[in-house]
C-alpha cells in the first residue's frame, strides 16, 4: 500500500476497528485466515487464464493450473463429489450457471419461497431466475414453520418442474436432501441443493450431505466454509460437461484465480481435524444462543435451531426488524432484518431479524459468550429507544471482544 493513500488506509483502520470491537452476528460473513486473505492478495491476481487447467487460451499458466487443480481436488475431497468446478464467481452467478446450463427459458424451475428462507436466484419473480423460467414456490407449513415434504412433493407432482431446488438463505432447521431427490425423480425433475449457508456444517460432520443425491450443488466459499468470497458447482459426472461449458465460455471469461488460490488454501484449512471441531462449536453456540433468547422472551421461528443461524419475529417486542437492527447497531451487534414466514410487513421493513455465529465462533467464543450476547441483546432491545443503556451495553459488547481479537 502507498503510504500515502491515506484516504483508503482510514478506511482499512476503521474496519478492522470495526470488526475487532463489535460482534458479527450476521449468519452469512465469517473471518477467514491471514493465509486466505494473503492467497486473495498474491500473484495470482495478475493472469489471465481463460479456459481450464490443461487447456487455457493464453500461455503461462503452469502455476495457475497446479493451483487450479488443488481447489478441485481438495473441493472433491471435502464434499466426496464427482465432479467440481472452482471458477464461478459468487453464488448468484454459480446458481445462473446451472440453470443455463440444464435448463431453457420457459421451463418451470421450483424452488423455496424468499419470505419462507429461500433466496432471490431460486425463483424470486424480481430476480432473473423468476423472469427467464416459469417459476413455483414452495414454502413451510405455517405453524411449524418446517418445510412440508409431502407438500412439496404435491406441488411437484401438479406442476411438473424441470428442476427442483433444495436450500436456504434464511431456514433454521435441517434439510432432508434424500427427501428431495425422491420427489425430484418421481416427477423427472434434475435436482438441485444450494448449500451456500450450510457447507461448512457439511464438511464438519454437523449436517447432512446432499451428496451422493443430489444431481446439482452449488455453494459460496465464504460463510461456514471460511474461504474467500467466490462460489463453486459440484455435480454428477453426466452433468459436468454442460457445467463447465457454462461456466465458460457460456457466462463467465478470466477466472479469478487468486480467488481460487485462496479456496484451495481454505479447503485445505477445511480439510482438518480442527476444523470439525469448529463446525460442532458453531451450532453448539447457535443453541446456546437460542435458549437464552427464548428465555428473556423472544419468539424464535421454529423455535429454535439446528444449525448456525437464528430466526427471530420481532413482533410480540412491539419493534420492526430495521428498528431491531438498528438498536442492536448502537450496542455493537450487527444482525440483518429480515422477514419471516407469512411476514405481514414488506420486505426492506420486515418483522425478522437474522443472526447467527459462525464469526464470533471463529473469534473462539464458546457457550458462556453466548449467553452474554444473549442478555446484550435482549437489554438493547428493550431499551431500543435510550440512547444511554444502548451505549452501556456498547461498552459490555467492547469488553467481550477484547478477550476475543478477530487479526
Amino acid at each position: 500500500m502507498h503510504s500515502r493513500d491515506i484516504e483508503y488506509l482510514q478506511a482499512e483502520e476503521g474496519e478492522l476497528k470495526r470488526i475487532n470491537e463489535t460482534l458479527e452476528m450476521i449468519p452469512s460473513e465469517n473471518f477467514p485466515s491471514r493465509d486466505v486473505l494473503a492467497a486473495l492478495g498474491s500473484v495470482f491476481n495478475n493472469k489471465y487464464a481463460e479456459g481450464y487447467p490443461g487447456k487455457r487460451y493464453y500461455g503461462g499458466n503452469h502455476f495457475i493450473d497446479i493451483v487450479e487443480n488443488l481447489a478441485i481436488s481438495r473441493a472433491k475431497e471435502l464434499f466426496k463429489c464427482e465432479h467440481v468446478n472452482v471458477q464461478p464467481y459468487s453464488g448468484s452467478p454459480a446458481n445462473i450457471e446451472v440453470y443455463f446450463a440444464l435448463l431453457q427459458p420457459g421451463d418451470t424451475l421450483m424452488g423455496m419461497n424468499l419470505a419462507m428462507g429461500g433466496h432471490l436466484t431460486h425463483g424470486h419473480p424480481v430476480n432473473f431466475s423468476g423472469r427467464m423460467y416459469r417459476s413455483v414456490q414452495y414454502g413451510v407449513d405455517p405453524e411449524t414453520h418446517l418445510i412440508d415434504y409431502e407438500s412439496v412433493r404435491q406441488l411437484a407432482l401438479k406442476e411438473k418442474p424441470k428442476m427442483i431446488i433444495s436450500g436456504a438463505t434464511a431456514y433454521p432447521r435441517v434439510f432432508d436432501f434424500k427427501r428431495f431427490q425422491e420427489i425430484a425423480e418421481e416427477v423427472g425433475a434434475i435436482s438441485m441443493a444450494d448449500i451456500s449457508h450450510i457447507a461448512g456444517l457439511i464438511v464438519g460432520g454437523m449436517h447432512p450431505s446432499p451428496f451422493p443425491f443430489t444431481d446439482i450443488v452449488t455453494t459460496t466459499t465464504h460463510k461456514t466454509l471460511r474461504g474467500p468470497r467466490g462460489a463453486m458447482i459440484m455435480c454428477k459426472e453426466r452433468f459436468a460437461e454442460a457445467i463447465d461449458k457454462a461456466v465458460f465460455p457460456g457466462l463467465q471469461g478470466g477466472p479469478h484465480e487468486h480467488a481460487i488460490a485462496a479456496k484451495a488454501v481454505a479447503f485445505q484449512e477445511a480439510l482438518q481435524p480442527e476444523f470439525r471441531d469448529y463446525a460442532e462449536q458453531i451450532v453448539k453456540n447457535a443453541k446456546a444462543l437460542a435458549e437464552t433468547l427464548m428465555f428473556h422472551g423472544f419468539t424464535l421461528i421454529s423455535g429454535g435451531t439446528d444449525n448456525h443461524l437464528i430466526l427471530i419475529d420481532m413482533q410480540n417486542k412491539n419493534l420492526t426488524g430495521k428498528e431491531a437492527e438498528t438498536a442492536l447497531d448502537k450496542a455493537g451487534i450487527t444482525v440483518n432484518k429480515n422477514m419471516i414466514p407469512y411476514d405481514p410487513r414488506k420486505p426492506f421493513d420486515p418483522s425478522g431479524i437474522r443472526l447467527g455465529t459462525p464469526a464470533v465462533t471463529t473469534r473462539g467464543m464458546r457457550e458462556k459468550e453466548m449467553r452474554h450476547i444473549g442478555e446484550f441483546m435482549s437489554k438493547a432491545i428493550n431499551h431500543s429507544g435510550d440512547d444511554k443503556v444502548l451505549a452501556k451495553v456498547r461498552e459490555e459488547v467492547l469488553e467481550l471482544c477484547k478477550g476475543f481479537p478477530v487479526y
